[in-house]
């Protein structure tokens, strides 16, 4: 008999690594229902099927296509979509993920159709409106009433916003699915360095994708550039965003003749974790992918004005860099954090507590 019916809806890369921790638990969960709605944001199948497929996701019930688009156009698609979806399906709750489009979509749809609204990462923020994601961080939060806070940081800043009495502190459910992948990681890890004629604890692991660095074709070549010159071999899994500025810009002909750059399609969840593993440091734009090198005890250089993850800031094991030559450099070559990582990001029972919660309504 089913007591409960949950939609949930996932559209990009980083959603699907944390449904796939959530979606476990709830699939088990005796009396309840979960019907998995793709928007389509990430149709690549390199940055979608893959992820289902590897994880164990279960194929989702709605795949909606909507594809790229300017954030309005993208946005009001989803909107329109997802709200046949909730008339057609009546939920008792719509579980949204992250700070995507798809995460704004999915909640403005449900608290429309006056059906409540859980959000999972509720509460980070990098206090900078610039940026899409703060937008929609900000707004689903305001209109969710189950908000699923991963660090005591998200916790208090919803207490500063008024928001506490909806606020929960569950921990990382991406910390939930790492702990599950951690051993199968680490056999994987000689195999793919091995096969890629890498030297464990001496590349770097690059990953770019933001507005900021991709689009402006000076600051990415900048970036590129000083990579490229500290001479070391450099991995680099290209998004297909900025995989579509350097072949359409004079950067694919410039990249052509630097030997030290691995070029690589986007990787799947193992093997990316296996690379950062052995690297001697990650460089990245993405909020993600800094949690996940601190996980991995992996030191970071995040080519960004901010993060939405101080905590990993703690301790050195994550810097904030500018594109510039010398400053990138000097925060890539830096010695070894020797400060402890802490359980910033809780213990591994995220997903647990997060159904738990919406299971009881409160």
């Amino acid at each position: 008999m089913i007591d409960l019916i949950i939609v949930t809806i996932v559209g990009a890369r980083p959603q699907f690594i944390k449904a796939a921790a959530v979606s476990r638990v709830i699939r088990a969960t005796e009396g309840v229902k979960e019907i998995l709605v793709h928007t389509g944001q990430h149709y690549d199948a390199n940055m979608s099927d893959v992820f289902f497929e590897e994880l164990e996701i279960p194929r989702p019930d709605y795949n909606l296509g909507i594809g790229s688009g300017m954030h309005g156009e993208q946005t009001g698609k989803m909107l329109e979509a997802i709200e046949k979806v909730l008339l057609e399906e009546k939920p008792d709750w719509v579980l949204v993920y992250g700070d995507t489009n798809s995460t704004l979509a999915g909640a403005l749809a449900a608290v429309k159709l006056h059906i409540p609204v859980a959000h999972v990462e509720a509460g980070v923020r990098n206090f900078d409106r610039s940026i899409p994601e703060e937008i929609n961080r900000i707004v689903t939060d305001r209109v969710s009433d189950l908000l699923f806070c991963p660090t005591i940081t998200a916790v208090e800043n919803l207490s500063k916003e008024g928001l506490s009495a909806f606020a929960h502190l569950t921990g990382d459910v991406m910390l939930d699915l790492f702990l599950v992948w951690e051993r199968k990681i680490e056999s994987l890890a000689e195999s793919i360095i091995k096969e890629l004629n890498l030297n464990a604890g001496e590349y770097l692991l690059v990953t770019l994708h933001r507005p900021l660095n991709v689009d402006d074709i000076s600051r990415l070549k900048s970036i590129l550039t000083a990579l490229h010159e500290s001479g070391r071999q450099i991995v680099f899994p290209v998004h297909p965003r900025t995989h579509k500025n350097i072949t359409e810009s004079e950067l694919g002909e410039i990249m052509d003749s630097w030997l030290n750059f691995r070029q690589l399609p986007p990787l799947s969840y193992a093997t990316f974790l296996a690379l950062a593993k052995c690297a001697y440091g990650i460089v990245t734009d993405s909020g993600g992918v800094q949690k996940e090198a601190y996980f991995l005890g992996t030191p970071c250089t995040t080519i960004f004005p901010n993060t939405p993850w101080p905590e990993t800031l703690k301790s050195g094991w994550n810097v904030l860099a500018e594109p510039e030559k010398n400053s990138l450099l000097k925060a890539v070559e830096r010695p070894r954090p020797k400060g402890k990582r802490g359980t910033e990001f809780g213990n591994g029972d995220a997903a647990l507590k997060i159904v738990k919660l919406i299971c009881n309504g409160r």
